[in-house]
């Protein structure tokens, strides 16, 4: 995710990483080259090509709406993933506090490195990956054996930290009520991990991103000719403006409707890994409080 000073007017407007010029910028273009070929036609060939602007008027107020709707979608999608991200790391804290207070020795160890594991195998499934080299020093060969295998790899990882409590139980080094709470913390990881899940495998229906951008193809692209008796640089600059104004919404929309990937726009799933995994080593590492 890109970090910026909000207050900062110029560092905003002036800056390209991070927006969605660099992949609009074909588009404009088209819309601008069809715009100088109406002007030049109709200035100095003799050839008009002008159509009624009233049309473009009622639709673009249509598109807008249309338009306005996609990004709120898409945004709502955004931040549904942030809330979620937010509660898993939650639950991944509050675990290792858990583990750090009523596990001693190896065990509070390995339940500290489980819990990173459980994050950066979530994290990397909802971008479908299946590498973990971060998981080397956590896991057994025989462990990230397994863990290629299986497909849902958080929910491994998972039923690993669970197998490790319910062996403290029956060795009665922790009490079944604690088993109890540390396994509700467990639940509301895995639970925030399907939520993720389901924004990445239900994207905007197709039918909906397919009409939006048909409909905004031709009125983009047809917007110079009901420009055209303004004048050839009002065309060629108008139709530019709002080929930039209307594609980069579309655009925006696109681009943070999964926000668990690599786009500068994305959720920082990395940093916040990495935050979390220095947390949960520090606190499961030290000495702890003792059952």
């Amino acid at each position: 995710m890109i970090e910026y000073e909000t207050r900062s007017w110029l560092n905003v407007i002036f800056r390209l990483r991070g927006t969605v010029v660099p992949r609009i910028a074909l588009r404009m273009a088209l819309v601008g080259a069809v715009a100088a070929a109406g002007s030049v036609g109709r200035a100095y060939l003799g050839v008009d090509l002008s159509i009624p602007d009233r049309a473009h008027a009622i639709v673009g107020v249509a598109l807008g709406l249309l338009l306005v709707f996609r990004t709120n979608a898409s945004y709502d999608r955004f931040w549904e993933g942030r809330k979620l991200v937010g509660a898993l790391v939650n639950a991944c804290r509050d675990l290792a506090r858990q583990s750090s207070s009523y596990l001693d020795g190896a065990a509070r160890v390995r339940a500290g490195a489980l819990v990173t594991a459980l994050y950066a195998t979530v994290r990397r499934y909802l971008r479908g990956e299946r590498d973990y080299p971060e998981l080397a020093p956590v896991l057994s060969d025989a462990e990230r054996a397994r863990l290629a295998e299986v497909r849902a790899t958080p929910l491994y990882v998972a039923q690993l930290f669970s197998n490790l409590m319910s062996d403290q139980v029956r060795a009665g080094r922790l009490p079944e009520e604690r088993l109890q709470a540390m396994d509700a913390n467990l639940t509301k990881a895995i639970e925030a991990w399907g939520g993720a899940e389901r924004i990445v495998r239900t994207p905007i229906p197709l039918a909906y991103a397919h009409h939006i951008k048909v409909f905004l193809v031709v009125f983009c692209l047809s917007l110079p000719l009901a420009l055209l008796p303004t004048g050839i640089w009002f065309s060629v600059v108008g139709s530019g403006v709002v080929a930039f104004g209307f594609f980069g919404i579309d655009e925006i929309g696109v681009e943070i409707e999964d926000p668990f990937g690599y786009d500068p726009n994305d959720l920082p799933l990395d940093a916040i890994g990495e935050r979390l995994g220095a947390d949960v080593t520090q606190i499961t590492t030290e000495p702890g409080t003792g059952k």
